[in-house]
C-alpha cells in the first residue's frame, strides 16, 4: 500500500469514546464546519462578515451558521468582532489555532483532489457489482 509509511501512531489511534477528542472530531468533521473553515481560509486576512459567510457556504441556514461560528469561537478557532454600528457589523476571523487547522484541512483537500478519480472508479465498480445481483 502506498500510504504504509503514514501509519498513525498507536497511542493516538486509541478508542476515544467518552473522550473530549470525540466531541471535537465530530464538530470539526461535520459538513458545515469544513465548508465554513474553507470559506474563511479563502478570504482576505481569513476574515469575513456573517452575511458573506452565509452567501459563500451554499445551503447553510442562518441558524446553522450561527451555531457553527459560536462553537468555533468557543473552541478558539475563530474570533468574533462586533462593530458598534447600526446595523451591527460582525466579522469572524480565523485565530492562530484556526490557521493551524488549515494545515490538515489543506492536506485532506489535496488528498481528496488526487484520489477523486480513483474514488469515482471504485464507486462505479461497486455500483456495477451491486446492480448485477
Amino acid at each position: 500500500m502506498k500510504y504504509a509509511e503514514n501509519n498513525i501512531d498507536k497511542d493516538s489511534s486509541q478508542d476515544h469514546r467518552g473522550c473530549p477528542v470525540q466531541d471535537l472530531l465530530s464538530r470539526l468533521g461535520d459538513k458545515w464546519s469544513m465548508l465554513v473553515i474553507v470559506e474563511l481560509a479563502n478570504a482576505d486576512n481569513n476574515c469575513l462578515r456573517f452575511s458573506e459567510l452565509q452567501r459563500g457556504v451554499s445551503g447553510i441556514s442562518q441558524r446553522m451558521l450561527s451555531t457553527t461560528l459560536k462553537n468555533f469561537e468557543r473552541d478558539g478557532i475563530v474570533t468574533r468582532h462586533l462593530y458598534p454600528e447600526v446595523p451591527p457589523k460582525v466579522e469572524y476571523t480565523l485565530t492562530e489555532r484556526g490557521q493551524g487547522f488549515l494545515i490538515p484541512v489543506k492536506n485532506l483537500v489535496n488528498w481528496m483532489t488526487n484520489e477523486w478519480p480513483n474514488i469515482e472508479a471504485s464507486r462505479q465498480s461497486y455500483d456495477n457489482k451491486t446492480l448485477k445481483k
